[in-house]
C-alpha cells in the first residue's frame, strides 16, 4: 500500500521524487524502491523525521507500537502523522507519540495498487484545514477519498476495506457460472471482468441509482429478471448486507 501511494503521488505530479523518502529496514527493498521510483531511502528514523514534515505510517498494526516508540522523541507539532494501520485508533497513536501529535487515520483498500482505491480519512482535533487538504490530495492520487468521523471507520472497513474480497468472490462465482453454462474459462473470465468494470464505470459516470440501471437491463419475462429471481430466492442482497455489517463489527472488536 505504501508503494501504491508513492506511485500515485509521483504519477499525479503531487510530489517530486526527491521530496519522497522511505524508511525501509530491508536492504533489497530499499534498492528496489530507489531504482524504481528514484526516491530517497533510509534506515534511519531520525533522518526521516528531519527530512519530512508528513510521516505516513504504512506498517502492519502489530508492529505499530514499536514504530511509535521509535518516533516518539523525533516527532514535533510540525509533523503531520498519517496512519493506514488497520484498526489502530487515533487515541492509540496519540498515546504512543504524545498528546500534541497531529494525526490522520486512514482506511484505504487494495485497488489503490492500481490507482483505483477508495479511502476514508479521519483527523484528530489538532489537524488543520491545510493538513487535511494535503492528506486528501495524497489519497486522491490513488483513487477516491472521503472524510468521515473516526466512529465510522469500522463501517468503512466492513464496506470498502473488506469490499474487494466480496467483489472477487462474486467475480469468481460469475466465472464459474459461465463455465457451468458451457463457456471456456478464459472466455468467461474475460467477459466477467469487463462486465464488472463496465457496470461500475456506468454507475459512476451516469450518477444514476443502481436500481435504475438494473431496471434498464431487466425486461419482462427476460433472462436478467430470471437470474435476479434466483439471487433473491437465495437471499443475495441480505447476505451481502450481513457480510458488511459483520466485517464492521469484527473491525470494532480488533480495535479494542
Amino acid at each position: 500500500m505504501g508503494e501504491a501511494l508513492i506511485r500515485g503521488m509521483i504519477t499525479a505530479g503531487l510530489l517530486k521524487t526527491e521530496n519522497v523518502m522511505v524508511l525501509e529496514p530491508d536492504g533489497d527493498r530499499r534498492i528496489y524502491l530507489r531504482k524504481t521510483y528514484s526516491i530517497r531511502v533510509t534506515e534511519d528514523a531520525a533522518e526521516l523525521a528531519r527530512s519530512c514534515s508528513i510521516l505516513l505510517l504504512a506498517v502492519k498494526p502489530q508492529v505499530l507500537g514499536r514504530v511509535l516508540e521509535q518516533y516518539k522523541a523525533l516527532v514535533t507539532d510540525q509533523h503531520l502523522i498519517i496512519s493506514i494501520a488497520a484498526g489502530v485508533t487515533i487515541r492509540s497513536i496519540e498515546n504512543g507519540l504524545g498528546e500534541n501529535a497531529k494525526v490522520i487515520r486512514v482506511m484505504p483498500n487494495t485497488p489503490a495498487l492500481v490507482l483505483e482505491g477508495a479511502s476514508a480519512l479521519s483527523p484528530n482535533s489538532r489537524v488543520s484545514a491545510d493538513d487535511m487538504n494535503a492528506a486528501l490530495r495524497i489519497f486522491s492520487a490513488v483513487g477516491t477519498c472521503v472524510q468521515v468521523n473516526e466512529s465510522l471507520l469500522d463501517a468503512v472497513t466492513g464496506l470498502s476495506g473488506s469490499g474487494p474480497g466480496y467483489v472477487f468472490a462474486f467475480i469468481e462465482a460469475m466465472i464459474d457460472g459461465g463455465v457451468l453454462a458451457g463457456l471456456p474459462r478464459p472466455v468467461a473470465e474475460k467477459l466477467v471482468l469487463q462486465t464488472v468494470l463496465g457496470s461500475a464505470k456506468l454507475a459512476m459516470e451516469t450518477g444514476e441509482a443502481p436500481a435504475v440501471l438494473k431496471g434498464r437491463v431487466t425486461s419482462p419475462g427476460g433472462t436478467t429478471i430470471t437470474g435476479l429471481h434466483v439471487l433473491e430466492q437465495s437471499g443475495f442482497r441480505g447476505t451481502v448486507m450481513s457480510a458488511v455489517k459483520t466485517a464492521a463489527e469484527r473491525s470494532r472488536e480488533l480495535g479494542k
